[in-house]
């Protein structure tokens, strides 16, 4: 992880290949929002990837090789979605690739969400890879996107491209990919003055339901 600030907006960067997520990941993670959250002054935040991908999701490899506790490290996964979909602060995802799965999901927990147009898909194909969505998931993606595009996408795990998603709402813009930081950077910015109680409030009471979900979720595992 990298995190660098331009002005009012901190910038996020994964740069670990496909950023799947593992333990490593969720730690690095949870401590560059830690920083962000630690100012007291108003901000904003930008999460992005590096080349290809945005998030291509769990680590499978990693969770089946290390003996790892499944459902426990999802639901570890999940208490961080909730943190990203309450923060107190405007969020836009810079899904610059390849946006799959849990970084779906990821990208879905921010205000804001801009796309590369031309290469890359939004994928949940959890309905392929055998994994159900837990309550606190499908909480998230029903309220984040139209029941229909919903449908389409958790039904049957189709691959949407840039230009596909922006016309379903699953992202608001779809770019070319040298605008994709820029524009979710500016996005950022013209919200960072937010007074953080008030619009941490404002999403408390908005995604109620859905963070208490995400937060007491007893994770999931391929059926």
């Amino acid at each position: 992880m990298k995190l660098h600030r331009e002005g009012p907006v901190y910038v996020l960067t994964m740069d670990d290949g496909e950023n799947r997520m593992n333990e490593t990941w969720l730690d690095a993670m949870n401590s560059a929002l830690d920083e962000v959250d630690a100012g007291a002054d108003p901000v904003a935040l930008v999460t992005t990837g590096d080349g290809k991908f945005y998030s291509n999701g769990l680590d499978l490899e990693w969770i089946l090789g290390s003996g790892a506790d499944m459902p426990k490290f999802v639901a570890g996964v999940e208490r961080l979605f909730a943190r990203v979909l309450a923060a107190p602060y405007v969020t836009a995802a810079a899904c610059n690739g390849h946006t799959f799965a849990a970084g779906a999901m990821l990208a879905l927990c921010h205000d804001f969400r801009v796309m590369r147009a031309d290469r890359g898909f939004f994928c949940l194909p959890e309905v392929d890879i055998k994994i159900p969505f837990t309550d606190g998931m499908n909480s998230l993606i029903m309220s984040r996107m139209t029941i229909t595009a919903a449908h389409e996408v958790m039904v049957t795990g189709r691959r949407f491209g840039g230009e596909e998603a922006a016309a379903a709402h699953i992202v608001h813009h779809a770019v070319p990919e040298a605008e994709v930081l820029t524009t979710a950077t500016t996005i950022a910015a013209q919200h960072a003055g937010k007074d953080r109680n008030t619009l941490g409030t404002i999403k408390e009471r908005m995604y109620g339901e859905t963070i208490r979900l995400l937060k007491n979720s007893p994770g999931t595992e391929p059926t």
